[in-house]
């Protein structure tokens, strides 16, 4: 595989990474050592260097809110989905019903 095509390939499954955080964002609080496992189980090789940016981008962009928390003595960040973040997660899900119908389904 070429670089465009291997940049292309990341790309797409930063996308598909964005909303399954959205997704388990949407159903609870997610952490990140969390969600790499998460992410993981779906075959996401995911490392902390890929995953905590993106989650600061997301937060950012007002589709997550972040908050401080102890556990077990330990420092961790809680992530949760924002009125905006479902908003978009929302529309993702059209448009990934309307995708799924066209490429898989053939229909």
């Amino acid at each position: 595989m070429n670089n465009i095509n291997s940049a292309m390939l990341r790309d797409i499954h930063l996308a598909f990474i964005k909303m399954h955080i959205l997704y388990h964002a949407s159903k609870e609080d997610i952490f990140g050592i969390g969600l790499i496992e998460e992410l993981g189980r779906h075959g996401y090789k995911l490392s902390p260097g890929t995953l905590y940016p993106t989650l600061a981008k997301m937060q950012q962009a007002g589709l997550l809110t972040c908050e401080c928390r102890t556990v077990q003595h330990k420092q961790r960040k809680y992530y949760k989905i924002t009125r905006n973040g479902i908003r978009l997660l929302n529309e993702a899900k059209v448009k990934l019903r309307e995708l799924y119908k066209e490429v898989v389904e053939g229909t």
